[in-house]
Order: structure tokens, then C-alpha cells, then sequence
């Protein structure tokens, strides 16, 4: 598979520069990238696998919709798997990783004057990739990963549709959250965080989405 191929296309989808339900000519594709059908059917195939695109026999390939239910069933799948990841970050995190923590707080708090959704979306990576590199463990990190992607479209597709400066905040008061248990060397506490932080996260997200009141929890 051509991953430079793959992770453009990857990144039109989660990007929402492909629209859900749009169909993608493996043809047309194919043409674009410089490539014959074979690599891009393959990169195709491996979006179907990832649950980013659905192949349609006779029709082509569609991108995948955002399904409410299904982003709910991720969102609690993650709740088990980023409190593992926090509670091992709490037992092996080193002073290294709370000073690029530190950094990328430093980052997140400028934008609260500057909007830009690009940013945001790149500290956020920065703070999983953190705790991910903290936490040691691979498997852990490609299954939450994995995860992650299923539901960023619905955050990133909600972003617009709240207050900036609330949205920052909640990026800043997370990575505070984390960064107080992570120090505290509190496990149980630095799990219990993670799985909060993301249930407050998914619960402001269908608010926005749907209007469900924010009260109704995850």
C-alpha cells in the first residue's frame, strides 16, 4: 500500500474535504495521485478495514457516514481505553513528558484569541501522542488511536458550532486535569480523569450535534 496515498486521502476524510456519503472514483483518484487502479484499490481497501469508507459493489467506494449510535458505542469503548492509558501514565510518565505537556498548554492557551480549528486538532494530537509515549505501550496505542479516528469527524465537524473560547478551555483544563493526577503518581485518579474528561467531551459534542441537553450522560 502507497502510504503517502493513503494518509492524503485519510486526511480529506477525517477533514471532512470528502463529505460523508460522497462517493470517491477509484479512477479519477487513481489519475490524480499518478498511480494505477491496483495501489489505490488497495488504499481503498484499507480505509473500507478502518471504517472510513464502505466499498459498494458496481457503485464504488463511499465515504462513511457519521452514524450517531455507532460514534456513542466508540465513544464508550474508549472510556475503558484511555483510562488504561492514563493509569499507566500515572505509574511510568517521566519529567520529560509533563514539560511537553507544559509546552503544549503553552500553545493551547495563545488560542483563545486566534480561532483555528487546524491548531486546536494538532494540540490535541500532541497531548495524546504525549501520554501515548508515556503510557509504553503500542497495542494500547493503535487500538486507541484507531478509536480516536472513528469519532473525530464528530468533533471536528462541531467545532464551529460553539463558543471558541469554551472549546480551548476545555483543551486547557484536561491537559491541567491529567497533568495534577499524572504528578499526584495516582493511578486510579489519572484513569478516572481520562474517562471523565471524555465523557464531558462526548457530551458536549452531542449537545452541539444533536441538542440533546449536556445533563444526559455518555
Amino acid at each position: 500500500m502507497n502510504p503517502e496515498i493513503y494518509g492524503e486521502i485519510k486526511r480529506r476524510i477525517l477533514f471532512l474535504e470528502y463529505a460523508p456519503g460522497q462517493i470517491l472514483n477509484e479512477n479519477v483518484l487513481a489519475k490524480e495521485f499518478g498511480v494505477s487502479r491496483t495501489p489505490m484499490r488497495e488504499v481503498l481497501y484499507r480505509l473500507s478495514w478502518e471504517e472510513l469508507a464502505r466499498i459498494i459493489p458496481r457503485t464504488g467506494t463511499m465515504v462513511a457516514e457519521i452514524e450517531f449510535q455507532k460514534m456513542m458505542h466508540t465513544y464508550q469503548t474508549r472510556l475503558g481505553i484511555e483510562g488504561e492509558v492514563g493509569r499507566l501514565c500515572a505509574e511510568l510518565a517521566s519529567a520529560v513528558h509533563l514539560e511537553k505537556i507544559r509546552e503544549l498548554r503553552k500553545v493551547c492557551a495563545a488560542l483563545s484569541e486566534q480561532k483555528d480549528a487546524n491548531a486546536l486538532v494538532n494540540i490535541d494530537a500532541g497531548f495524546r501522542g504525549v501520554l501515548h509515549e508515556a503510557a509504553g505501550n503500542p497495542v494500547l496505542q493503535a487500538v486507541s488511536n484507531q478509536l480516536y479516528t472513528l469519532t473525530f469527524r464528530l468533533w471536528y465537524v462541531t467545532l464551529d458550532k460553539g463558543e471558541w473560547k469554551e472549546e480551548v478551555q476545555e483543551m486547557l483544563d484536561e491537559m491541567d486535569r491529567t497533568s495534577a493526577a499524572i504528578i499526584a503518581r495516582d493511578g486510579a485518579e489519572t484513569a478516572r480523569v481520562r474517562r471523565e474528561v471524555l465523557v464531558n467531551h462526548f457530551d458536549r459534542i452531542r449537545a452541539k450535534y444533536l441538542g440533546v441537553p449536556s445533563e444526559v450522560h455518555l
